[in-house]
């Protein structure tokens, strides 16, 4: 029953630790491709902050530029207010091995 019950706790041990692999790998990847569309989105917005700035008249280039950094200024505030909403609920990484403990234990309660 010992034995039984320490080759259980193995393979769950194996579950965690490869979920827990795969998940390390999937926020790199995403962390990796989320920089690279940054800096495009960055110098994207720096070239049409640019052409809006040559475009605008001599002497409303201050508006305009105060105007462009407010707005870009409450699009970062969005995008912060949205990433901690996404990062504060439950991600149920480990779900497949918390099945598997509950099956376990519902196994060795018959």
């Amino acid at each position: 029953m010992l034995r039984l019950l320490l080759e259980l706790l193995q393979t769950r041990v194996e579950l965690l630790s490869s979920e827990l692999e795969a998940e390390k790998l999937r926020l790199f990847g995403a962390l990796v491709q989320m920089l690279l569309a940054l800096l495009m989105a960055g110098g994207a917005l720096f070239m049409f902050s640019l052409a809006l700035l040559l475009l605008s008249p001599e002497g409303w280039r201050w508006l305009s530029g105060l105007v462009l950094s407010v707005i870009y200024a409450g699009l970062a505030a969005w995008a912060w207010s949205g990433a901690r909403a996404q990062l504060s609920q439950p991600s149920g990484v480990f779900s497949a091995s918390a099945a598997e403990l509950a099956r376990d234990r519902a196994g060795l309660e018959r």
